[in-house]
């Protein structure tokens, strides 16, 4: 059976290092060798240790997934500052024993697994799944990542109070707390506990970093340059200054004291998209866009008198500019508007002249085509 040493009595131990902090990271690679040398694991608590227990009569209840996402953070205990630090020092020690297993067996820390759950390790502490390293490493980064779990989950309250700030957005709030779950494993790793600051405060830089890349990647179906979106909030903020949500460019450019052609630009590139099948709420229970739109003789949801700009006219738009024959030679050679595709001798035939004067006619045709206006129109068709 493998030998533990308690969360208090390591406490214990790492109390004492941290009177001289500067020594702090010297001292606890000279415990992690003693450790090592008695065959000592580091205790790996069970999430339920810092959980309350839920009332009965909502357990097996189906409820809205943020609303069980609230009711779980809730049952969480909250730390003081005292077993806060504790826990930041735990985390560092097993980084500090992790890295030393490491260096000792030659193994680059990229070949880590990813992730590793709480059932890869059995009763006896022996590695049973989901790690291929040797047992020492597999355990030093489970007992790493219990404990970085730990943090992250004892934190979560502060996704839920601070997601509330852009509840003002498009974006899905259940994406959006994804982010910020995965954005405090980031604050974990860089939080310092000897500068003597709160996690909490360390960490909502990082949340709301995590929040402002997925609304500025992610919020929009066509992604929109972040220059222009941070323009946009200017734009936006001008508006509200001169109290018209539909002032001219000039206007909002000298109110907000930018070039008039970026203003226009920041207008006209943030268009709002919608799926047809999105769901009106974040649970998805409610109706969907496609529900309420319907086109008369149209026998599904979707149809192309929904699009502002269909394939056809674009085309259609871009031939108009050739010459009748040009016209003709493209349309027979490509099957635009015809059953099939026609070759070179079917069009000659047709033209009444030679193979070399209709591909010669052909080339000069889509040299007109390759325009970048063109480019623009079809673009969304190609993608």
């Amino acid at each position: 059976m493998v030998k533990m040493i308690t969360h208090q009595a390591l406490d214990e131990r790492l109390d004492a290092l941290a009177v001289d902090p500067e020594r702090f990271a010297r001292a606890a690679f000279e415990l992690s060798a003693e450790l090592d040398r008695e065959g000592m694991a580091l205790e790996i608590s069970d999430p339920l240790s810092w959980r309350r227990p839920r009332p009965e009569s909502s357990v097996g209840q189906r409820v809205p997934l943020k609303q069980q996402f609230r009711a779980d953070v809730d049952s969480i205990i909250p730390m003081d500052r005292a077993a806060e630090q504790r826990l930041a020092r735990r985390v560092e020690f097993a980084r500090i024993r992790l890295d030393k297993a490491l260096d000792e067996t030659g193994i680059a820390k990229e070949r880590l697994p990813s992730a590793v759950g709480h059932a890869s390790f059995g009763v006896q502490g022996a590695v049973s799944q989901g790690c291929t390293l040797p047992a020492r490493v597999c355990r030093r980064w489970f007992e790493w990542h219990a404990l970085r779990t730990e943090v992250v989950e004892r934190n979560l309250y502060l996704v839920l109070i601070n997601v509330e700030r852009y509840s003002h957005t498009s974006a899905s709030q259940a994406d959006m707390i994804q982010e910020a779950s995965a954005a405090l494993f980031r604050a974990v790793d860089g939080f310092d506990w000897r500068r003597g600051l709160l996690f909490r405060t360390y960490a909502v830089h990082w949340l709301n970093q995590a929040f402002r890349s997925y609304l500025y990647n992610f919020s929009n179906t066509v992604r929109v340059p972040v220059y222009l979106q941070k323009a946009l909030k200017h734009v936006n903020d001008a508006k509200q200054e001169l109290g018209d949500h539909n002032a001219a460019a000039a206007e909002i450019a000298e109110v907000a004291e930018m070039n008039e052609h970026l203003v226009e630009n920041a207008m006209n590139a943030v268009r709002s998209a919608r799926s047809l099948d999105a769901a009106f709420d974040d649970d998805g229970e409610g109706g969907r866009l496609k529900d309420l739109l319907q086109v008369e003789g149209d026998e599904g949801p979707y149809s192309t008198a929904l699009e502002d700009v269909t394939l056809e006219s674009s085309i259609g738009d871009a031939l108009s500019g050739l010459s009748e024959r040009e016209r003709l030679v493209i349309e027979r050679r490509f099957g635009l508007g015809q059953e099939r595709e026609h070759t070179l001798a079917e069009v000659a035939g047709e033209l009444g002249v030679s193979l070399e004067r209709v591909r010669q006619i052909q080339v000069r045709a889509l040299g007109k085509l390759r325009t970048p206006a063109l480019r623009k129109q079809v673009d969304p068709f190609l993608n």
